[in-house]
């Protein structure tokens, strides 16, 4: 079973007087383990549609499910609980919280869900260490460089086990240096830990990386291609 199903996928924005139609009635499934890149010109509604598969936004039309729940079944209160369960995210502009520590930052979606204090500690030392930041777990957000930032960004992301990661121009505020580390660090927790991700991106490092492109244009895939 695919852990994403978007069938019919419409969203319409209304700016003023005109209604801007973002997506236009995509299908698309992400089966477990992929790593693939939506990729398309600004615009190409590729952020929106990774929006709805997040239920960050709403389809104006057609479904999205991820691990077989209907996102548009759920109540605010339920959406949220399956967010918290089954989905990570990473988006561009980090949103770590400035006043935790890397620690905190990376342990704060295990105690939304509840895990024991122990098995918290566990996870999270386990998880900063497996993205390079042994050692840092006590400094703050603005004692981290933008990759190092980013790195715990995707700590936060995989430490709550989620069946699925949604990366949203992850790279785009890094160095080609940093980048490629980053890039190569989540193809690891991929290849090895079996971490799903899908990302929307222009960067052509992450293009190359990815196992699976997703093209969008005006709204629709152009094509989707698997390596």
């Amino acid at each position: 079973m695919s852990i994403v199903s978007v069938r019919g996928l419409t969203r319409d924005y209304v700016q003023g007087s005109i209604v801007v139609r973002a997506v236009r009635g995509v299908d698309l499934d992400i089966k477990d383990g992929e790593f693939t890149a939506i990729i398309g010109p600004s615009g190409s509604g590729k952020t929106t549609t990774l929006n709805c598969i997040g239920g960050l936004d709403s389809p104006t039309s057609g479904t999205v499910s991820v691990d077989g729940t209907d996102l548009g079944s759920l109540s605010a209160g339920a959406l949220s609980d399956l967010r918290l369960a089954r989905i990570g995210f990473v988006f561009q502009s980090y949103n770590l919280i400035p006043v935790l520590t890397a620690y905190e930052n990376a342990e704060f979606v295990l105690r939304l869900q509840g895990v024991a204090a122990k098995e918290r500690r566990r996870r999270v030392m386990q998880t900063l260490e497996n993205v390079g930041l042994k050692g840092m777990e006590d400094r703050r957000p603005s004692e981290l460089s933008g990759g190092q930032q980013q790195r715990v960004a995707v700590a936060r992301a995989i430490a709550g086990r989620p069946a699925l990661v949604l990366a949203d121009e992850p790279t785009a505020n890094l160095d080609s240096t940093t980048s490629d580390s980053l890039i190569a660090l989540m193809r690891d927790l991929n290849d090895n830990h079996g971490v799903t991700f899908v990302f929307s991106t222009h960067d052509e490092r992450v293009i190359r990386a990815a196992k699976r492109v997703v093209r969008m244009v005006d709204g629709e895939i152009e094509s989707d291609i698997t390596k």
